[in-house]
């Protein structure tokens, strides 16, 4: 099963509601930033793991501290009082670095939330990916070479469905870029969600 659908199997409406409020944002607009945001993390996941020293240190956290059990109690997550945002904000720190700033400004003009309200959005769906690569992991009996290439497999797939994306992404994580492929990766994607 794909990261992204296994991801989606666990974000019923209730969920996304829950997830709204965390964030002050409507249902509507919080599944389009979720449809935004999952992939380009999932994304810029891959590229990093692509670096073999990189892939191996994610290798390390998943086994330390994601097995994916998160993704079974997704309502305990949530209802935490900061959740595992603390988390969330390191997995952030590794996957997008110094330009974290950047991307949650242009997922935020792209999805008509606010960069402060993605800033909140991002660290509850960064641990969501590690949960699913951690179930993925442990069902599949992947190393950090296995890890590698679901993750390349999958952004694979993103590109099929948003060819803009990954080219956006790089322009984001690489230099000021100014693509504007974030506005219509909801729609491109085809409402990841909606077909719940």
């Amino acid at each position: 099963m794909a990261l992204l659908e296994m991801i989606q199997g666990q974000l019923r409406p209730d969920t996304v509601e829950q997830i709204g409020r965390r964030i002050g944002a409507e249902p509507a607009q919080t599944t389009q930033a979720i449809n935004a945001a999952l992939p380009l993390l999932i994304a810029a996941m891959a590229r990093n793991a692509a670096d073999p020293n990189q892939a191996q240190g994610l290798a390390r956290a998943i086994d330390e501290d994601h097995d994916g059990g998160l993704l079974d109690d997704l309502s305990g997550f949530l209802g935490a009082p900061q959740g595992r945002a603390a988390d969330g904000n390191g997995i952030l720190e590794h996957v997008l670095g110094n330009r974290r700033g950047a991307v949650e400004q242009r997922l935020g003009q792209g999805t008509g939330l606010g960069a402060s309200q993605m800033a909140q959005l991002l660290p509850l769906l960064a641990p969501l990916v590690m949960a699913a690569l951690g179930k993925a992991k442990r069902q599949r009996g992947l190393d950090a070479g296995g890890l590698a290439t679901v993750l390349g497999g999958e952004q694979a797939q993103i590109q099929q469905r948003a060819p803009g994306l990954v080219g956006t992404l790089s322009g984001l994580l690489d230099r000021d870029g100014d693509g504007s492929a974030i506005d219509d990766i909801g729609g491109m994607l085809g409402g990841v969600l909606k077909r719940r």
